[in-house]
């Protein structure tokens, strides 16, 4: 049975250059590979023709034999749909079988690493938020060690090439016609052994330490802001530098201040009198305290702005506000004078203009029902 045109086989033009056709081979070889197509002969068929396509026009001399004499000019080297010759296999499966088990083909060998990064949380009030601190955290984290300095070898040596994947972490098994790497089990991946470990970190290069930081808070940090203290973070493989270490702030509830960005929030309750006639009061800031002027007939749940008593952001700008919420608190604990006091007071009051509010609510209500 004579064999199909390569290039009709890949689906590409006689002039494609080498990125477009190891796109096209790549492309086919996703879709007919038979761990996609588990028992389709059809599919696997497929799969080998494209492959033995591409052996022979991913490679400059057979492409170049090829294009003059076809078939007759490669039959002697194609192999059947081998994968000897000169068609780099290793990146194309590489490229393959990252996409199909989720995972990179390519390992590689095993050098220097940078370490973890690490995050610590840390408890501020609102003051030190709003004010900016200096604090010590003790964070548990692995180091180099010493010793070996991070090497994991014993000094006076060091690791050695590992013979199994000759220092590639990575080794090739050939399944029938497809090949599929796997971690070298000799190194697990590094690319080295250690044939005499250090006696202090028993060869991993690394130890567990708790090490004391002093942090330094800026004012105006809020929850969620992070801290980045570069090289405090977990010690690199191999001798590799350390990760990071973010240290995220959490601010704790305060038990008179609601923050919202630069503004603060504030409650105050008031009397009913004061809340009537009007009067004068002291009100806590993050600074001291301030007289705040309740002015006569003020309702309940009414704001009352004192610029520049919030906070300045962490990233520049004007102080924000304190705004102050007044509570008008119904007095509790009467005596029997003092309600019949209340009740000449209620019997005083005519017409419906004393209650602002009252007139428009029953207006509503009555509303609510007609249309119900």
């Amino acid at each position: 049975m004579s064999k199909r045109d390569y290039y009709e086989v890949l689906g590409v033009a006689k002039d494609i250059d080498a990125k477009e056709l190891k796109k096209a081979y790549r492309k086919l070889a996703m879709k007919y590979h038979p761990d996609r197509n588990p028992d389709d002969k059809e599919a696997e068929a497929k799969f080998k023709e494209a492959t033995e396509a591409y052996e022979v026009l991913g490679d400059e001399q057979k492409r170049a034999a090829y294009d003059q004499y076809g078939h007759a000019g490669v039959d002697s080297g194609a192999g059947g749909g081998g994968y000897g010759g000169g068609a780099n296999f290793s990146d194309i499966f590489g490229d393959v079988f990252g996409d199909i088990f989720g995972g990179g083909g390519r390992g590689g060998r095993g050098g220097p690493q940078r370490g973890s990064d690490l995050r610590y949380t840390l408890e501020l009030t609102l003051e030190e938020a709003v004010r900016g601190v200096e604090k010590k955290i003790r964070i548990p984290t692995l180091t180099n060690c010493e010793t070996c300095n991070g090497t994991g070898a014993k000094p006076g040596t060091k690791p050695k090439t590992c013979g199994t994947c000759h220092g590639q972490g990575q080794i090739r098994m050939q399944q029938g016609f497809f090949s599929v790497q796997q971690t070298c089990p000799s190194c697990r991946g590094q690319g080295t052994i250690i044939e005499d470990p250090c006696t202090s970190c028993h060869g991993r290069g690394v130890k567990e330490e708790t090490k004391t930081l002093s942090v330094k808070i800026p004012a105006g940090v809020d929850t969620g802001d992070r801290i980045r203290l570069a090289g405090e973070g977990e010690a690199g493989a191999m001798g590799g530098p350390a990760g990071d270490l973010y240290v995220q702030v959490s601010v704790r509830e305060h038990s008179l201040f609601h923050r919202d960005g630069r503004n603060l929030y504030c409650d105050v309750p008031i009397s009913i009198v004061d809340a009537a006639l009007g009067g004068e009061l002291e009100v806590p800031t993050l600074d001291g305290r301030v007289k705040l002027k309740i002015p006569a007939e003020t309702q309940s749940g009414k704001l009352f702005r004192l610029r520049g008593k919030g906070v300045a952001p962490v990233r520049g700008g004007a102080a924000g506000d304190l705004l102050c919420r007044v509570q008008v608190e119904t007095p509790v604990n009467l005596t029997d004078h003092q309600k019949d006091l209340l009740m000449q007071f209620q019997a005083s009051l005519s017409g419906e203009k004393h209650s602002p509010q009252k007139k428009s609510w029953f207006e509503g209500v009555k509303k609510f029902f007609e249309e119900i």
